[in-house]
């Protein structure tokens, strides 16, 4: 290269998020890695960037990220810098040592919603073929896993959102539950300010006055872990007032009586006593978005992080149903997907139930098809295993040895501090992470690998749009991609076919077993993705043009009928007392991202948020004697958790917030509720009872 030749720019994908943003990365000499330059022609940001994406060659730096693998060599010791040979023998003995003696499932594997397509389904694969396991979830399941559970019910198929983002601001109302688009996914806010800009209704329902809800015309602000009961009081309002559109229910639905039924009993003097929300508001809601010609309602983990957020998010997909808003254009039911492959990730075999495609692993038409694809014999194909918080609980008793890539549950989890003493524990435990991460500080050998672009790979995104993130630098020496470790340790461990470590062959193999199946990506090429901006799946031929909007001709089901499920308030797992009488609710901050654990590396995104914090009303921090800045101590019945009051009169006198992507003293899910939905086995981070005081 001369003087004046300027280094190609590679397009590409942020890291974060599930809008994977696009981007452009040029190489440059020095620290830095690389620079993002902005990628004006993809659709869904239109070169619009948050700080974490500007920022995020800042971890591919050396001295941010691990260069070589780690080993501890005697119990107690220090991790040490070690080989790849001496760390890959050892997971390989670990791992096949802990087998031999207690059976395959007593080894397990955790993966992360953040990993390529390729390297979901290799990780399944791996963990079904070669280790012959059932343990394996990911931490995806924190993530929309009610979402997906209200979807399959009510549609017969999940995906986040069933008609691209584009539309959002072309529908007449859009009700948006728990939500923060302004801080977790900024791009994206743009199409709710054009969605106004057209003469659109924006509705919020938060119980904290945020950035997100003052774009609003109507904002909500319900006690945590009440939204069940507000979706439906406001069906019931539905039906009181005759805005049901009995038509749609009759031709396109079932079960329209006993959903009814369930609504009736659930009249708005009874929901603003459970809420907080005057009547009048639900009923002006109500009238905002049955008064449009279409409208959309879209959750994100607020209502679905619940020990009820299958049944929360069945009941607002119930409204949508009652009142046409689903299967038309510009209407519909939608999850605003978090991590930036969460959709993707649970697709093609890191969830506990399901294979590649997303087939259910009880069915036996799945598990033929799946092990010819893989060339081994179906029966010898394990069932279904723990979910995510049920395998981590079982680490150190029925599982003794854990394989984890892409995850820090020490921080993620919920009750975290019993998390972590679980992973503690265990006879083995080997991480493959980009940076050292506290769970990886655990680990009894950890393995340095490549990130987002320094490798080839797909993520769909929550529109359903599979995408190519593209390498555009060389790794550091001495480190490898997962599909590399994944490729060299089913080698040691005897299967030295069938796990390649070339991304573009492991897709050509995840379309073949995902042909046939809900998520069908049989039509789907790195050429295609390329060309078009993304395909989006089902797209089950290269011929076909790929699915943006589903159910405009029929839901997913067996007759095409979408179902009302029936559902009913309840109480949050654990209540408030005399004991514990203030609400906890968590989330995100704009800055950092879920564990923290590469933000927390990036000296701009650190100086915009350096800590936790404790968000609380004026009230209440008179009520304990604290004053702006002071240390709060919150104490729930699992843990203890110290940080500096932020107070502010955006958040309901009866709750307070903890953003969660630290550990240490200021650890969020030191304090949260592992209580399960029956149905998603999503864990209660969005509601604990806690008690506040000064601390020190």
């Amino acid at each position: 290269m001369t003087g004046t030749d300027t280094p190609a720019l590679t397009p590409t994908h942020c890291p974060y998020c599930a809008l994977q943003c696009g981007m452009a990365l040029r190489p440059v000499a020095g620290p830095e890695v690389a620079e993002v330059v902005e990628r004006t022609g993809f659709p869904v940001n239109r070169g619009a960037l948050c700080g974490k994406g500007r920022t995020a060659p800042a971890v591919l730096r050396r001295g941010v990220r691990l260069t070589a693998p780690l080993v501890r060599r005697r119990p107690g010791g220090e991790l040490e810098e070690a080989g790849w040979d001496e760390a890959l023998g050892r997971i390989a003995e670990g791992l096949g040592g802990v087998r031999a003696v207690h059976g395959a499932d007593a080894v397990g594997v955790f993966g992360g919603g953040g990993l390529t397509n390729e390297k979901a389904y290799a990780l399944g694969k791996f963990a079904r073929v070669v280790l012959a396991t059932s343990q394996i979830d990911y931490n995806g399941r924190f993530c929309m896993s009610s979402a997906a559970a209200a979807h399959q019910r009510a549609f017969g198929l999940d995906r986040g959102l069933p008609f691209p983002l584009e539309d959002i601001p072309r529908t007449g109302c859009v009700i948006l539950v728990g939500s923060n688009l302004a801080e977790t996914m900024p791009p994206a806010l743009r199409y709710l300010t054009e969605l106004r800009a057209n003469g659109g209704r924006l509705i919020v329902i938060d119980p904290r006055r945020t950035r997100t809800a003052e774009q609003a015309d109507l904002h909500l602000a319900p006690r945590p872990g009440t939204d069940l009961a507000l979706a439906l009081g406001m069906l019931h309002l539905v039906v009181a007032e005759g805005r049901v559109d009995e038509e749609f229910v009759r031709t396109r639905t079932r079960g329209w009586e006993e959903a009814r039924a369930g609504a009736m009993a659930h009249w708005p003097e009874l929901v603003e006593r459970i809420c907080g929300v005057e009547v009048a508001r639900l009923r002006k809601a109500v009238e905002l978005f049955c008064g449009a010609e279409s409208g959309m309602v879209l959750t994100a983990r607020g209502p679905e992080q619940q020990a009820k957020g299958t049944d929360t998010v069945g009941a607002w997909i119930n409204f949508c149903l009652a009142t046409g808003r689903a299967g038309r254009p510009l209407s519909g039911y939608g999850c605003l997907t978090g991590q930036g492959n969460g959709q993707g990730g649970r697709e093609h075999g890191q969830k506990a139930d399901q294979l590649p495609g997303y087939r259910k692993l009880t069915d036996p038409a799945a598990r033929r098809h799946v092990a010819e694809v893989w060339g081994v014999d179906p029966d010898g194909l394990p069932g279904p295993g723990r979910s995510a918080y049920e395998l981590l609980d079982a680490l150190g008793r029925d599982v003794r040895a854990l394989l984890v890539m892409g995850s820090n549950p020490v921080v993620s989890a919920p009750h975290a501090s019993h998390i972590e003493r679980r992973l503690a524990s265990l006879d083995f435990l080997a991480v493959a992470d980009v940076v050292l991460s506290e769970t990886a500080a655990l680990a009894d050998v950890v393995l340095p690998v490549t990130q987002w672009a320094e490798e080839s790979g797909t993520t769909t995104s929550l529109e359903g749009r599979v995408l190519l993130r593209r390498r555009a630098l060389d790794p550091p020496e001495g480190v490898r991609s997962d599909l590399e470790v994944l490729h060299a340790l089913a080698g040691l461990l005897g299967h030295g076919k069938g796990f390649p470590a070339d991304p573009a062959e492991v897709f050509d193999e995840l379309r073949r077993a995902s042909a046939g199946g809900a998520a069908d990506y049989a039509g789907i090429t790195y050429e295609r993705i390329a060309a078009e901006d993304g395909v989006f799946w089902p797209c089950p031929d290269p011929d076909h043009p790929g699915t943006p909007r589903l159910f405009l001709d029929r839901f997913a089901t067996a007759d095409g009928r979408a179902s009302f499920v029936p559902v009913v308030h309840r109480a949050a797992a654990e209540e408030t007392d005399r004991e514990y009488p203030v609400v906890l609710t968590t989330g995100r901050v704009v800055a950092q991202y879920q564990s923290g654990a590469q933000t927390r590396r990036v000296d701009e995104l650190n100086a915009a948020a350096p800590d936790p914090f404790v968000e609380l009303h004026p009230r209440l921090a008179e009520r304990i004697g604290v004053a702006e800045g002071d240390l709060v101590a919150v104490t729930s019945r699992r843990g203890r958790a110290v940080a500096p009051a932020r107070i502010t009169g955006a958040i309901r006198a009866d709750t307070v917030f903890m953003p969660f992507h630290w550990p240490g003293e200021g650890r969020a899910n030191t304090l949260t509720n592992p209580a399960l939905d029956p149905v998603s086995r999503m864990p209660e981070f969005k509601v604990c009872a806690v008690r506040l005081e000064a601390a020190g």
